[in-house]
């Protein structure tokens, strides 16, 4: 793969992005960022507190600074948190110098591993349903659109998607050598 080159992971929550980023960036010997875990280490405060505390609208301009920063740097692979996509403003700078990878699940894959981490996604409330998980992924699915690459990561070992992912970035970066050939 091409130096350089970020690993943007994009998907709604719990379709994976931090695990997969995690071992994407041991892998690939790449520095490691969760967008959401940057935004709680600045606010000193987690995610579900910063939207009570200030709102979604604060905690969406703080990612839009994020998403500009990083879209700025190199040799990084980040999980974007599950709302980045809403702002295609956000996309843009990611893509700026990154590959957008979208890691997709079966709505009942996302309740199962959303329920195990319970207190921690402010937009899906306790008691959500697959009806309402589908209702959210239908209203994101054109910004989900945008990624390089689609992974269903349902019934999928993350050692099995983190090869698709590497396999991918290689094959794109020897397109890329040949554009330029």
């Amino acid at each position: 793969m091409e130096m350089g080159k970020n690993i943007v992971l994009i998907g709604f929550m719990g379709t994976g992005k931090s695990s997969v980023g995690t071992r994407l960036g041991q892998k690939l010997h790449r520095e490691f960022l969760d967008m959401d875990r940057e935004i709680e280490h600045l606010l000193g405060m987690p995610v579900e507190r910063i939207f009570r505390v200030y709102g979604e609208m604060r905690f969406r301009s703080e990612e839009r600074l994020l998403a500009e920063k990083l879209g700025k740097r190199r040799n990084l692979v980040i999980a974007t948190g599950g709302g980045v996509v809403l702002d295609p403003e956000n996309i843009q700078a990611l893509k700026q110098n990154g590959l957008v990878v979208c890691l997709q699940a079966k709505p009942e894959d996302i309740l199962e591993r959303v329920n195990r981490k319970k207190g921690t996604r402010p937009l899906l409330k306790k008691g959500s349903s697959i009806e309402d998980i589908q209702e959210m992924l239908k209203q994101r699915e054109a910004f989900y659109s945008t990624a390089d690459l689609t992974i269903d990561t349902s019934g999928k070992e993350l050692e099995e998607i983190v090869a698709l992912i590497i396999n991918y970035t290689v094959q794109a970066g020897k397109r890329e050598e040949a554009g330029r050939g």
